[in-house]
């Protein structure tokens, strides 16, 4: 089966083609594009809805007939539209979902709507193979920051959450109180490389608390009083703010970190997935290997360009749905909140 992939749900727009094979499992990513609109939303420091919606409608159009002429595919081979239905900006959704809906309208394509989430924590199947159920993955991306314990295709369950701020809102927030552009993450994420960690002290939000829930608010707060302690942003040097930045990182990774490897070891879950855009995050990726080799934990990670926002994962989320006979609603819609536990 060919599946056309379609992302709309913030500030990436998406589209990709897979090929699967529904009876051994197997299949190969054919073709992917990304657009981002960071530079769009970065004068704005974060990403304004509407501006968001427009760019999406202007670019998804040219980019399905861009993907489609230059991997030599017409429509009457794509077998199924899969496209983010949600969670995500309510305008950027609706631009995707009724995109899909009218290509399937007009080439008479089934079109499957799939959790953006879902998506995120299945990414690693796209390179590689998925790890054998049950496993946990540890979803970092943009707002959200969850763990879920994954017993197979569509049976997920959550077993710890944010409270408030994600991690990834609260790189971007410090990144601000440093004075950084948006996005936040890979800017604190470079500059920590040059940063000496131990400089400023950071608190690691709930890691004493008795549950797998996250919360980075406090953190942020945290960051915001140091700074002003040490005589304000503008006292900073440039070496201050790289030291600024690797403990923010080292902070809200050790938490990730630790929270993670407890997950699996309270599930007795033994293999654990880490997914999203702070996935990418290369500290977080070492220091998940380095602990979780103390407990005989094994760790998948997806390809650092398939953990921001991407196509690729609806349309191999979609394959998988496919593949193991997942029931798809006959109605539905975009919808901006959407949980996980399906």
């Amino acid at each position: 089966m060919i599946f056309l992939g379609i992302e709309s749900s913030c500030d990436e727009t998406a589209v990709a083609l897979y090929e699967g094979d529904i009876s051994s499992g197997d299949g190969k990513l054919i073709a992917e594009q990304v657009a981002s609109q960071i530079e769009t939303h970065a004068r704005f420091g974060g990403v304004v809805p509407e501006v968001a919606s427009r760019e999406h409608l202007a670019a998804l159009p040219p980019m399905v007939e861009s993907l489609m002429q230059d991997a030599g595919f017409t429509f009457d081979q794509i077998d199924q539209i899969a496209v983010t239905a949600g969670p995500g900006l309510m305008g950027a959704l609706l631009v995707g979902t009724s995109y899909a809906r009218a290509l399937g309208m007009v080439h008479h394509i089934p079109v499957m709507p799939i959790h953006h989430m879902e998506g995120h924590l299945l990414a690693p199947g796209i390179d590689k193979l998925l790890p054998e159920f049950p496993f946990i993955t540890l979803l970092v991306s943009g707002g959200h920051t969850m763990l879920v314990r994954v017993d197979g295709i569509g049976s997920y369950s959550i077993v710890g959450q944010t409270l408030d701020d994600a991690a990834g809102e609260c790189f971007d927030k410090s990144a601000r109180l440093l004075g950084l552009p948006y996005p936040g993450g890979p800017e604190i994420a470079r500059l920590a490389q040059q940063g000496d960690a131990k400089r400023f002290t950071l608190p690691r939000p709930m890691l004493q608390k008795d549950n797998l829930h996250f919360s980075f608010s406090g953190l942020k707060t945290a960051v915001m009083y140091a700074v002003k302690n040490a005589g304000g942003i503008d006292s900073f040097d440039a070496q201050a703010i790289s030291d600024m930045a690797a403990a923010i990182e080292s902070a809200i990774c050790e938490v990730l970190v630790k929270k993670s490897i407890k997950a699996c070891i309270q599930e007795d879950a033994p293999r654990l997935v880490i997914a999203g855009g702070v996935a990418a995050n290369r500290s977080l990726r070492e220091q998940l290997f380095e602990m979780a080799a103390r407990k005989q934990i094994e760790v998948h990670l997806p390809d650092p360009k398939h953990c921001t926002d991407n196509a690729a994962m609806i349309a191999y989320a979609a394959f998988q749905r496919a593949r193991f006979g997942v029931h798809i609603p006959d109605v539905w819609d975009a919808q901006p909140r959407w949980s996980l536990a399906l």
